[in-house]
């Protein structure tokens, strides 16, 4: 055996891998996960292995991936730059990236910003660049993964971390006390939890930022765009401000674009440039992208942008209304993710192969990416969406409850 062939073998008698291969030989006919999608449009029908569904699982929460304003800039952008820099930007960046990240900087409310190629990458060089020995990260234990992997590069490096119940301020204090004495210290957090649409307590976790001497960052990836006046996010939409609080973004859901960045103050974006080794070893954004922000940027601070808003709101509403109607258990309810619980892995898998035959596509979520026996079924609404679609997936899980038992409210209430 080869010594590669002895290493996969091994990968896959690990827990994780082993636990989805299980699942996938388990129901070959119903593992949703690892779908191609052939056709995309028109709004929001796409066709999976022949079959027309309405994607529920789409993160461009504005629809602004099928507007005709982006694709033309895109295009005004391959003319421009051709379709990429072939550079570090630690060495130059096109001009559409410097007039790309101000214009955030100006939308948003910071000092400025720095551009990555995606949140993933920002989180794996912001977070390693802030911190060296010494220094601690207190981290919310449902923070989305791409933070939980920068801490591991900064824990390498030699900084402490810690772990606090998701949303529970009081063992915040707990680790923040238990941490002392450090120099500087993290906060880690997300604007809007992305398997369920929760929201953290920004006000109070300010505070006691404040209070023990550490800075509040924010990973706010599925709040950019929908969040707030303008679209400018959870950070914005809570506190008003951004003292003591780094906030990152993303430029590819609710953008329809590509990329991440994070909005700082100008002497934080001049130190990262030097201190992030994702943005120094890292390739650019295509420079078409950078145009394209730019035309979404616009129509954000557009009086466009409260009509999309209040159609997406409009959907978020239905949806919710009527899955709580159905007497089922939603999870959110206050951002475009919204989540049904489940609990049993195998039955959420039954449920979105269910819903995929009624003709809409939702994620199954399992572990690992949720706790064990908390399934869900995770659905993302857009303002594209039509209300007839939106009541027709209502219908669907109603269907779907009568073949496939899910948690029901008033059950739940009356044990």
């Amino acid at each position: 055996m080869l010594p590669i062939e002895s290493l996969s073998n091994s990968l896959y008698s690990n827990g994780v891998a082993r636990f989805m291969a299980h699942f996938a030989k388990l129901f070959p006919d119903i593992h949703m996960k690892d779908l191609t999608v052939d056709v995309a449009g028109p709004g929001r029908e796409v066709t999976i292995d022949g079959h027309k569904v309405i994607n529920f699982g789409c993160d461009s929460f504005l629809g602004l991936d099928r507007d005709p304003r982006v694709w033309d800039s895109l295009k005004k952008g391959i003319d421009r730059w051709g379709s990429h820099n072939g550079a570090s930007r630690m060495f130059n960046s096109v001009r559409s990236n410097v007039d790309a990240e101000n214009k955030i900087a100006e939308w948003l409310g910071t000092e400025a910003s720095v551009i990555y190629p995606s949140v993933t990458l920002a989180n794996a060089g912001v977070i390693p660049g802030l911190v060296t020995k010494g220094d601690v990260i207190v981290c919310d234990e449902f923070a989305h993964n791409s933070i939980q992997e920068g801490i591991k590069i900064a824990k390498a490096n030699g900084t402490r971390s810690f772990v606090f119940k998701h949303n529970n301020l009081q063992d915040l204090e707990r680790k923040l006390e238990e941490a002392k004495p450090y120099k500087h210290a993290l906060i880690t957090i997300d604007g809007v939890y992305s398997m369920s649409g929760s929201l953290p307590k920004l006000k109070e976790m300010h505070a006691l930022a404040l209070k023990h001497n550490a800075i509040l960052y924010v990973d706010d990836a599925h709040g950019t765009g929908v969040m707030g006046k303008h679209g400018r996010g959870t950070v914005m939409d809570n506190l008003g401000h951004y003292e003591n609080t780094l906030v990152i973004g993303s430029l590819s859901k609710a953008f329809s674009c590509m990329g991440g960045f994070v909005g700082c103050p100008k002497s934080m974006q001049d130190l990262l440039k030097i201190r992030s080794n994702s943005y120094i070893f890292g390739g650019p954004v295509a420079p078409c992208y950078l145009d394209a922000i730019c035309t979404v940027i616009d129509i954000l601070q557009s009086d466009e942008y409260e009509q999309l808003q209040d159609k997406l709101n409009e959907n978020l509403s239905t949806l919710v209304s009527g899955a709580q109607d159905l007497g089922l258990i939603v999870l959110g309810g206050h951002t475009p993710i919204i989540s049904i619980l489940v609990e049993d892995e195998a039955n959420c898998l039954r449920a979105g192969k269910m819903l995929f035959d009624l003709g809409c596509y939702v994620q199954s979520v399992a572990f690992p990416a949720v706790p064990y026996r908390a399934a869900v079924l995770r659905i993302q609404v857009n303002a594209n969406h039509d209300l007839a679609q939106i009541r027709n997936l209502v219908a669907a899980l109603g269907e779907v409850q009568k073949v496939i038992e899910l948690p029901n409210v008033r059950a739940k209430l009356a044990a």
